[in-house]
């Protein structure tokens, strides 16, 4: 239900925060500013009240007068009533009793990927790094998805004036698989899983997944690897199996991610973000990714056709999160 700010909330910074598995992202909106951005490790805090309050304190806007009254929270699992849980976190909550811990007059939570998808089109184009494709066709859907410690799917759908962020838990579709390898994999995931999803996959963990099952395929005793640690050995050439293993990734990502924007009609563009992509760039672009991305039987010269561009601008969901105050889309708001 929405409520009408004050002169109060009008006034003060709004408090917008990114809370993903790993990290929480807050910063203050003042106007159309974002400042004072702070990244904090959720495992170092019990409970979300004690993250903000901390980074209020940080910074200096904890007291009555300097405190936000009104924020926006983009939360990294489903939000679809007053109890949240964080898919790949042990953080759950009231979103009511959040608010009034807090003080707030006013509190929205949304998803993660809903909020980026809120941010695309106010992205610089020189943050944007386009792998293949053409022109995006113009007042078509939008598709996002990005690994990251899970893995975000959400779209952008044109609505007259308005464009409209989609809510959704695509990261758990079922993975695709296409060639006997991947089929090797996916046996050993199963045994391990029972339902394999993409993000089972297509994550931070999801990478030590596929090396792990890939030491299992060759009978080699797996290294206790981190997702970094899969990453650099790739990237060096140094583990013939962390390199096949980011190989995989990226193929399997073209697969879900192709199925997405056939899935949406996303003619407008696939945008990839979370935190894995930038880091492995130069393996990506060289990827079979856009390969297996434009793999679809008699809808190859459609999806050769669209672009996908890598997010490379810091922090986007909080670009997102500045326009939940005024733009329509999914959110709960706390009563």
């Amino acid at each position: 239900m929405d409520k009408m700010p004050s002169v109060r909330t009008a006034t003060a910074p709004r408090l917008i925060a990114d809370i993903g598995g790993t990290n929480a992202r807050f910063a203050l909106l003042v106007g159309d500013e974002r400042r004072d951005e702070v990244v904090l490790a959720c495992a170092d805090f019990p409970d979300i009240v004690s993250a903000v309050e901390h980074y209020l304190q940080t910074v200096g806007a904890s007291e009555a007068s300097a405190r936000p009254r009104e924020g926006a929270f983009a939360i990294a699992g489903p939000v679809t009533g007053d109890v949240i849980r964080m898919t790949n976190h042990v953080w759950q909550f009231s979103a009511a009793q959040t608010r009034q811990r807090l003080r707030f007059d006013r509190l929205i939570f949304m998803n993660d990927f809903t909020a980026l998808a809120m941010a695309v089109r106010h992205l610089p184009e020189s943050d944007l790094e386009r792998v293949g494709g053409g022109r995006p066709l113009p007042n078509s859907p939008i598709a996002l998805i990005g690994p990251g410690t899970g893995l975000g799917v959400s779209g952008l759908i044109p609505a007259g004036d308005h464009w409209i962020p989609l809510q959704g838990e695509g990261g758990h579709v079922t993975l695709s698989v296409m060639n006997e390898r991947e089929i090797e994999v996916l046996r050993r995931l199963h045994q391990r899983f029972s339902h394999v999803s993409a993000e089972r996959a297509l994550s931070g963990a999801g990478l030590v997944n596929l090396y792990d099952a890939l030491c299992a395929i060759e009978g080699v005793v797996p290294e206790p690897l981190t997702p970094p640690d899969v990453t650099r050995r790739a990237m060096e050439g140094s583990c013939r199996i962390c390199m096949e293993a980011v190989s995989m990734f990226c193929a399997l990502l073209g697969t879900l991610a192709g199925n997405l924007v056939l899935t949406l009609g996303a003619f407008g563009g696939l945008y990839i973000g979370g935190g894995i992509i930038p880091q492995m760039r130069r393996l990506f672009v060289s990827s079979h990714f856009r390969d297996r991305f434009e793999d679809k039987g008699r809808y190859a010269e459609i999806l050769a056709g669209v672009p996908a561009y890598i997010i490379h601008t810091p922090l986007p969901a909080l670009i997102g999160l500045a326009h939940a105050f005024t733009e329509p889309g999914p959110r709960w708001e706390a009563e």
